[in-house]
């Protein structure tokens, strides 16, 4: 039994697929279905039922995996203890973010880390909260910036910032008169919302203490983009809201139309997760230095904040 044997067995298991999972592993097919045979015929049992589409493991196949992804997590340690003791920051971070928080953060934070860290490979996707901590389950990412707090045990969080929730209302809205506004004045405001599997469209719900969906005249429109959101009020009217980074990519016609909340204000808790076993702790920390130095003070502190839950 080899550490590359129990990677493409684990591989397999994440993709569902040979083809895919020989891709990631950046060997042939051929290849990698060889040394999972071999780790069958040594072990004498099926790993995977390839009858099925996609593949999936056998109920053996699935304890060897599972106890195959520990020895993987812990065979890594070795690598760390020695990249810690030379105080360099280098390998490969695979990072998942949220989409109403990758396009107001990322891209200083990677300009910052390409910078400082030339040794350092980022490989960043964008994912819903589901499927960010289902990837740190399986491997596929290292870790996750997302909306905290989780209810999950098998997950790590450190909270970075404190984000507040602006409402952006239509000039022809009976909001756009009032200073600020409060959760009950929205319940009269048709809200524009992100669709289903969006963390955040659950915190506007409960912020609005209402089940009302995206329906504006007749109409249901489902996005998951914030600059969609900001874009069906300009058009449209009703109202929406928003992250408090967004606020910075708005014209000045657009910055007229923000209405902060009463306080205590509602905010976001925007934390770094990783699985509880994650072991990359330099580049980690690295990643949560670059947040934190972009980030305003004001947003690190959660006090008078009225944190929403997810």
């Amino acid at each position: 039994m080899t550490l590359v044997q129990l990677e493409y067995i684990v591989a397999v298991d994440t993709y569902r697929s040979f083809v895919t999972a020989a891709e990631k592993c950046f060997v042939t097919q051929p290849t990698l279905s060889m040394q999972i045979q071999k780790l069958e015929e040594m072990l004498s049992v099926k790993i995977f039922d390839r009858s099925k589409q996609p593949v999936f493991p056998t109920e053996i196949g699935a304890q060897v995996i599972a106890q195959a992804r520990v020895i993987l997590q812990e065979s890594g340690k070795v690598k760390e203890l020695i990249s810690s003791q030379q105080q360099d920051v280098l390998g490969e971070l695979k990072i998942g973010v949220i989409p109403t928080v990758a396009p107001y953060l990322l891209p200083e934070v990677i300009s910052a880390m390409l910078e400082k860290y030339p040794d350092l490979k980022l490989l960043i996707w964008e994912y819903t909260t589901e499927d960010i901590i289902h990837h740190l389950k399986t491997g596929v990412l290292d870790c996750g910036i997302l909306a905290t707090p989780l209810t999950d045990a098998n997950i790590s969080e450190t909270p970075l910032y404190y984000e507040n929730f602006v409402s952006y209302v239509s000039k022809n809205s009976k909001l756009y008169k009032k200073k600020a506004v409060d959760a009950d004045d929205l319940n009269e405001e048709n809200i524009w919302l992100l669709n289903e599997g969006h963390c955040m469209r659950n915190q506007v719900l409960n912020i609005c203490r209402s089940t009302k969906n995206n329906r504006l005249q007749g109409l249901e429109y489902n996005t998951g983009s914030v600059e969609t959101l900001i874009r069906m009020v300009d058009l449209n009217g009703g109202a929406t809201l928003l992250p408090e980074l967004a606020i910075a990519e708005l014209s000045v016609k657009q910055t007229a139309k923000i209405r902060h909340f009463k306080s205590p204000e509602p905010v976001r808790e925007i934390s770094l997760v990783t699985h509880k076993n994650f072991i990359k702790k330099r580049m980690l920390n690295a990643l949560k230095e670059e947040i934190l130095e972009i980030i305003p003070k004001t947003m690190k502190q959660k006090k008078k904040k009225d944190i929403v839950g997810i």
